[in-house]
């Protein structure tokens, strides 16, 4: 008969920040570290491992390490495999080696677009990342962070960061505007980029809309608003309130972006509203011909 002492240093110290990723899971453990079905839920309610697996099947159940709490608890992670079932979980213990909570820490999605890891750091704070590379080549990140908690013997939600929803494809809010200007067109250099330029309330006026997204996504910037027509081929950005200057510089076939001052409250920092823009080709509507 194996005692809970037993049973609980059988799973090896770790050192923390002890970090788990989710191709880790699909490599082979040695033998050296299972952990008989019958042995862990002498110890461990096996409702906890139905939670990923079936509760026909018996799990292979791998001791990968142990992060302890002197005197107060320890923190067992566990790694279970069944079929193409897989999952890491945190199992915890009292200082008198009685079960307390279990959680899972890591359990893949069937997104080949992720990346999941999980991470218990020097305070024994558990942090749950994933890593989404969106269709636009643009990286998304969100996290989950849980701390346990003696006295509610639970893990806690202390904090999430929700994984943002990257836009993979833009909504123009002036595209139905009217476009009689010369320079009233769409500019775009890439798919997440365009200067929208549409007919302004007055002659001397355009109505524009911007975004881009530079670095790889990491900096971004949007503006909208009427821009004040200076020549021939020149038209400015420039309100009362507002520091920002931008001089648009149209040719047949592209427009220039020039900050004349700066426009960081419209923007990240560490790029600029600067750029060539390529003329896009108006789609026209079929229409059918009516004889007369």
């Amino acid at each position: 008969m194996v005692a809970p002492a037993d049973f609980v240093e059988f799973f090896q110290p770790v050192k923390l920040p002890y970090i788990y990723a989710d191709s880790q899971l699909l490599k082979k453990e040695k033998d050296s570290l299972l952990i008989s079905y019958k042995i862990f839920t002498q110890f461990a309610p096996d409702s906890i491992l139905s939670k990923v697996h079936d509760k026909t099947g018996k799990p292979k159940i791998y001791a990968l390490g142990r992060a302890e709490i002197p005197d107060v608890l320890n923190y067992l992670f566990v790694k279970t495999v069944s079929g193409d079932k897989r999952a890491l979980f945190i199992v915890c213990f009292d200082k008198k080696n009685q079960f307390v909570n279990a959680m899972i820490g890591l359990r893949p999605d069937q997104s080949s677009a992720t990346i999941q890891s999980v991470v218990m750091d020097k305070k024994y704070v558990i942090t749950k990342n994933v890593l989404r590379r969106n269709a636009d080549g643009t990286l998304s990140e969100g996290k989950d962070v849980y701390s346990f908690s003696v006295a509610s013997r639970q893990f806690e939600l202390v904090m999430t960061d929700a994984l943002e929803d990257k836009l993979t494809e833009l909504i123009n809010p002036i595209d139905t505007l009217p476009r009689k200007n010369k320079w009233s067109a769409d500019y775009a250099n890439g798919k997440m980029n365009l200067v929208s330029i549409r007919d302004g309330r007055s002659s001397g006026r355009l109505t524009f809309f911007i975004h881009f997204e530079k670095n790889n996504g990491k900096c971004t910037g949007e503006l909208k608003g009427d821009a004040t027509i200076l020549s021939t081929n020149t038209a400015e950005y420039r309100v009362g309130g507002d520091p920002c200057v931008l001089k648009f510089t149209f040719s047949s076939s592209s427009v220039s972006l020039k900050e004349e001052e700066g426009c960081g409250s419209h923007r990240g920092i560490r790029c600029s509203f600067d750029g060539s823009f390529a003329k896009k080709k108006e789609a026209k509507s079929k229409k059918k011909a009516v004889k007369k």
